[in-house]
């Protein structure tokens, strides 16, 4: 099953097929996202609105629709992907930034309103993640990147997903209305004025969330892809 996160009435129908066939939803992880960047200037309001229209409006859909299921069950967890770029802004994607930091405030708001039902929310933020986008760089700059990472060295995909699967799991269930930076505590802007133009649009990734248990999963997880993916 897929559906446009963007679509408000998509998303109800996909949300109610969902509990159809499997009669619950016990973890959300909203990762669907999309970047449409540019100078604030230059910048069409096509690619603001659209930008917002995934991000955020698409995050608030899936947890509006998913968390009526999660409020008759009294239990259910709900994870949402920010950007460091939410919390620290970053030249030339006042959407994209727009749209992480509006997560992060649904995020606190959320999980202050579900909390009496037993639902935590919490938010992911990751910095720079190695991803097929960022092979493209060159060696020296990926070093210089790096240099401004205290751990250096960039992210991986698997950093982001075992982040998101502490929060999906029991050992995380008095945590609610956090957000979690995975960033190798790096400098978002100063990497970022280096690899303008050359990436500044391809900070995002995707990634698939497995269950590291040695117990069979207990609960399904449930993911929305957006219908356009840069």
């Amino acid at each position: 099953m897929q559906c446009n996160v963007a679509d408000y009435e998509g998303c109800e129908a996909f949300i109610k097929a969902v509990i159809e066939q499997f009669g619950r939803i016990d973890i959300l992880v909203n990762n669907a996202g999309i970047t449409k960047d540019g100078l604030l200037m230059r910048m069409s309001e096509e690619d603001f609105s659209d930008v917002i229209d995934v991000n955020l409006k698409g995050t608030f859909h899936c947890i509006r629709f998913a968390s009526r299921q999660m409020m008759k069950q009294r239990s259910g967890k709900i994870i949402n992907l920010a950007s460091v770029v939410g919390i620290s802004g970053n030249a030339g994607q006042v959407n994209y930034a727009a749209s992480k930091a509006g997560i992060i405030g649904m995020t606190k708001s959320a999980a202050k309103e579900l909390a009496s039902r037993g639902i935590t929310v919490n938010a992911v933020a990751p910095g720079f993640i190695e991803t097929e986008m960022t092979e493209v760089l060159s060696d020296k700059l990926k070093e210089e990147m790096r240099g401004q990472i205290p751990l250096a060295r960039m992210g991986h995909p698997e950093d982001v997903a075992k982040a998101v699967a502490f929060l999906a799991s029991e050992h995380a269930s008095y945590i609610t209305g956090q957000v979690l930076q995975v960033d190798g505590d790096g400098d978002v802007k100063m990497v970022a004025e280096k690899v303008e133009g050359q990436i500044v649009q391809k900070m995002s990734f995707k990634f698939r969330l497995a269950n590291h248990s040695d117990e069979p999963p207990k609960t399904r997880i449930v993911s929305a892809k957006a219908s356009t993916i840069l």
